[in-house]
């Protein structure tokens, strides 16, 4: 009975004080809505990284110009340009004497560009590659066509566009894609004509990329026409079977090595990853982030329970009369201690609730904002998160409410009731 008075006292108190208890709990709601957001936001990431993975195939290779840490972002991230990467390349990967697992490869080159029709234009990206490319990266036709082994190496003047680009082109009037032609051009150049000869499929999102805003070109318009260059940027290849990638990336390494005559794998100009290693380093990147954002939420758990402190501090000085008045009915040092150590709980632990709350609806609203831009991206709160927001948030009422707590217990009943 007597520990049931205490809860009564407790709520009663801190009902009488309605706008200090709000503004107190306002720094735990802050660090545990965060904790919430940010192992929620871990959480959809983790899971679009391994649905890209799904999407685009766990049994693809891509050769990059430029040594790199396989655990690392590429060179080319860090804008070093390798011309070392040649068409030449690609084709002995091709040769399966010497590489037996690669099912499909081709040659790309990327870059941004404006496309133009009539009074349309529209600013996206070119992937200037080889007939092979649906052969590597499976996609289907709205209508139309990749280009075949004859337009691709007779640097034909077709393209084919992604479903958006194709939409804002041709979309308000009507017109059928197909025979109509673009014109592509790089910065203020004049504009190379392309004829439209197929629409993909819409595709959705891949690695943070709108799949559906780009075009493709045979792979000598788009190397040597648009960006003026002779060597690739990237060469991908398919290989059979999951199970192969490993000894097909060894393959792939000796004959590239032969190839730039290098001896040693520490002067490599090149790089080979798999889907699943970028896979890995967006995973390793995204949990490097979730710490570093959950330590950032914990700040604010911290200042929080700072704020309890002094709340509880003044709370003791302003009640020293009430304390000494319990005292010399009978209440313990045992008793006023709880008393203030439930308060201090009671605040922590409503702002965690209410932090719960806030933070499941902040993380609702990012997935489907995140939803309405393309990404697959769910809707995700572990029990563990609760319990870890809970958790801490009592804890911290307790570790600041403590000190307030012993100091009420210790006041002399005689002296509290002369304070003034």
């Amino acid at each position: 009975m007597n520990f049931l008075a205490t809860i009564k006292l407790v709520f009663r108190t801190l009902l009488a004080r309605k706008g200090r208890s709000f503004l107190t709990i306002l720094g735990i709601v802050i660090g545990v809505a965060g904790v919430i957001v940010i192992m929620a936001l871990g959480a959809g990431a983790q899971v679009l990284v391994v649905g890209q993975v799904t999407k685009l195939g766990s049994n693809l290779l891509s050769v990059q110009p430029g040594k790199s840490d396989e655990q690392g972002p590429p060179s080319q991230v860090f804008g070093i340009v390798v011309t070392t990467l040649t068409k030449e390349d690609a084709d002995a990967i091709r040769d399966s004497s010497r590489v037996p697992n690669a099912a499909a490869v081709t040659a790309a080159v990327q870059g941004s560009v404006s496309v133009s029709w009539q009074n349309q234009e529209l600013d996206t990206y070119f992937t200037g590659t080889e007939h092979t490319y649906p052969q590597v990266t499976t996609i289907e036709f709205e209508a139309g066509r990749f280009f075949d082994q004859r337009e691709g190496e007779g640097n034909d003047n077709v393209v084919v566009l992604g479903s958006y680009v194709a939409e804002e082109l041709f979309g308000q009037s009507g017109a059928d894609p197909i025979g109509q032609v673009i014109k592509v051009r790089v910065g203020d150049s004049i504009g190379i004509p392309l004829r439209v000869i197929g629409v993909v499929a819409e595709r959705g999102s891949a690695f943070f990329q709108n799949m559906d805003d780009q075009i493709f070109m045979p792979l000598d318009i788009g190397q040597k026409q648009l960006l003026g260059i002779r060597h690739l940027q990237a060469i991908n290849v398919k290989v059979d079977k999951a199970e192969n990638v490993s000894g097909t990336r060894d393959d792939i390494k000796v004959v590239l090595m032969e190839r730039h005559r290098i001896k040693k794998d520490v002067d490599a100009d090149f790089t080979v990853r798999s889907i699943a290693d970028a896979a890995n380093i967006l995973t390793t990147i995204t949990n490097a982030l979730k710490i570093f954002l959950t330590s950032m939420a914990a700040v604010a758990l911290v200042v929080g329970g700072i704020g309890i402190l002094n709340i509880m501090m003044v709370t003791v000085a302003e009640r020293t009369r009430e304390i000494g008045l319990r005292k010399a009915v009978g209440a313990g040092n045992g008793a006023i201690r709880n008393q203030f150590l439930l308060e201090a709980g009671s605040l922590t632990f409503l702002g965690g609730v209410i932090g719960i709350v806030v933070g499941a609806v902040v993380a609702y609203l990012i997935s489907l904002l995140m939803g309405a831009l393309g990404y697959d991206w769910s809707f995700y709160i572990s029990i563990n998160s609760i319990l870890l927001a809970v958790g801490v948030s009592i804890l911290t009422g307790v570790i600041f409410g403590l000190y307030p707590a012993y100091k009420a217990s210790k006041l002399n009943p005689i002296e509290a009731l002369r304070y003034e």
